[in-house]
């Protein structure tokens, strides 16, 4: 294999899924990450598998987080790891018969973690760490290791969010990549600080962990394949130093050989901004997504890399039910007055400086992110929703965790999940969500100390307010109503709204009104309603929906002035 030419990089997810929004508790840092390093090998229960009794034990007893926010860590990592569909499903259906706190503990007993890759996990956490000079000169301290990207590179990726900056994940490992190695390194071959002694050795099993970070292949179109693969059969096994005899790497020998190698993920962000293929939408109106960029690399990239961007979409209704979307990690940026469906089975979403829009969207298997929005609308049913640095937003979501409430909102509104479509019970089966547990409105308040109690940002949406929304798309299916149906006090204010339509129609029924009179009455109501449309916004929307060339067959000039109409599913 001498001549092969093999490349290594970040793997995406665990940064973009696995690293909370939020800077990290102190008691994450590098010097407690290596007293529990050494703590977990020498306790029984501990290594190499992490149960949930034993991390609440290491994480409230020993780094004082609170059981909740251990919990959070650990869930997160769980949504992580691929697991089948039909086990999410029979744990949510355990968790589900929960009643009590003992029941939860016990549903939670059942989970168990790879230690060595819940520590890197946990480490990574420090991506999102704000640092005195970052936030004075929007730059990493130096490194002696590598520079970190310059403004201006960052910005090619079109949005300073780390979780989705594939530059940020390079940096951050080359700048960390020593210590990263060193969690990975049995106490015995560490100095008293914890770090690597001279003739250090890193075991193969240690490094097939590292693969919770790492990826690479042997070259250009070739399957991409888990880091300890590469080092122990590429010709990388000679630069890394392995020996067969005792399965082991020399410590600095593999961190030469891993910095040398490291480069910018093929997968990510910024080559899909410059090679990614368009996404189509049928009835495109000309010049009006001029501005927009809809981008995707599901066509090449591995699962865990599939990725879809959405940014500038402005004065839209996009609607789009595609297996290309299947399984995707989704980006939604700098949109404006745009209405979007994704109606597909996701993989993640992300929904980042919005503002005025209405997201509905299929099943998210993970996690559903909205960042620095203003007066968004999400509709979903996801793994996990994080809100942060947000105002006036509303989220109606049907979610087996809690969602978790990041510094800097105001003003937001939590309602029940509230729509359907005809396949969407089928998607949630595809991606293992079910309709119990949904704890959509037990939100947990995540702040850069812990969890707190102040609830002064959000409130949950008054029933006396509730309406449900319907997707105005005609496909195959049976869903035929909102799964798992609706919390009972918004259920009760929907069929008093339906006896109100009813005592209306037989008044105006009973009123005997001749031709004249009902043309007239008719022509009121459709005033009132059209007065409605507009008041609320809601007319651009109904509007967005005709096509094109019904809504302007009188007056072509205007075509390309108006937002395109929704896309054919």
């Amino acid at each position: 294999m001498d001549g092969d030419h093999v490349t290594i990089w970040p793997r995406m997810e665990p940064f973009l899924l696995g690293a909370l929004q939020v800077a990290p508790s102190s008691k994450l840092s590098l010097h407690y990450l290596r007293k529990m390093a050494a703590y977990v090998r020498t306790r029984d229960g501990c290594f190499p598998v992490l149960g949930w009794s034993m991390w609440r034990h290491i994480a409230c007893g020993k780094l004082q987080l609170s059981e909740e926010l251990a919990w959070i860590y650990m869930h997160s990592f769980e949504l992580l790891i691929a697991h089948s569909a039909e086990e999410r499903l029979e744990r949510a259906e355990g968790f589900s018969q929960c009643s009590t706190k003992a029941e939860l503990d016990q549903q939670r007993n059942k989970l168990s973690v790879d230690t060595l890759q819940f520590l890197l996990f946990l480490f990574i956490q420090q991506l999102n760490r704000v640092s005195l000079r970052t936030s004075l000169l929007g730059e990493e301290w130096p490194s002696h290791r590598s520079r970190s990207p310059s403004p201006t590179e960052r910005e090619k990726t079109g949005s300073q969010n780390k979780n989705w900056d594939d530059q940020a994940h390079l940096s951050f490992l080359q700048n960390h990549l020593s210590e990263i190695l060193e969690l990975l390194v049995e106490t015995d071959h560490l100095s008293q600080s914890g770090q690597a002694l001279k003739d250090c050795q890193v075991s193969l099993e240690a490094v097939r962990s590292l693969s919770l970070l790492v990826e690479g292949s042997l070259g250009q179109e070739k399957p991409v394949q888990p880091i300890h693969r590469l080092l122990a059969k590429s010709s990388l096994k000679t630069q890394a130093g392995f020996s067969s005899v005792s399965r082991s790497f020399p410590f600095h020998q593999l961190l030469s050989c891993l910095q040398q190698n490291l480069t910018l993920n093929p997968f990510g962000i910024t080559a899909c901004l410059h090679s990614g293929k368009k996404l189509g939408w049928a009835q495109q109106v000309e010049g009006a997504l001029k501005r927009a960029k809809i981008a995707r690399n599901v066509d090449t990239a591995p699962p865990g890399s599939k990725m879809v961007l959405m940014s500038h979409v402005l004065d839209q209704t996009l609607a789009k039910m595609s297996e290309k979307l299947n399984g995707a990690n989704v980006k939604v940026h700098r949109c404006c007055n745009a209405f979007i469906y994704l109606l597909s089975p996701l993989r993640s979403v992300s929904v980042d400086k919005c503002r005025d829009c209405t997201l509905v969207l299929g099943p998210v298997e993970t996690s559903v992110h909205i960042h620095s929005c203003q007066n968004v609308r999400v509709v979903c049913v996801a793994g996990r929703v994080a809100v942060g640095a947000s105002s006036r937003c509303f989220v109606h979501a049907l979610t087996p965790s809690r969602p978790l409430l990041l510094p800097g909102n105001s003003e937001l509104t939590l309602g029940p999940f509230h729509t359907f479509y005809p396949c969407l019970e089928d998607h949630m089966a595809s991606v293992g969500l079910a309709v119990v547990p949904n704890l959509w409105d037990q939100p947990l308040l995540l702040g850069t100390d812990g969890l707190t109690t102040s609830d002064s940002s959000y409130r949950l949406l008054p029933p006396s307010d509730f309406h449900t929304l319907s997707v105005p798309f005609k496909m195959d299916g049976d869903t035929c109503e909102v799964p798992g149906g609706l919390p009972p006090l918004y259920q009760q204010v929907m069929e008093e709204k339906q006896k109100t339509i009813q005592r209306w129609q037989r008044t105006v029924s009973e009123a005997q009104l001749d031709k004249d009179q009902r043309k007239r009455f008719q022509e009121l109501v459709e005033l009132k309603f059209q007065e409605w449309l507009l008041q609320t916004g809601h007319r651009k929307e109904l509007d967005s929906l005709i096509p094109s060339a019904l809504r302007h067959n009188k007056d072509p000039d205007r075509q390309g002035r108006t937002g395109q109409s929704a896309a054919c599913l």
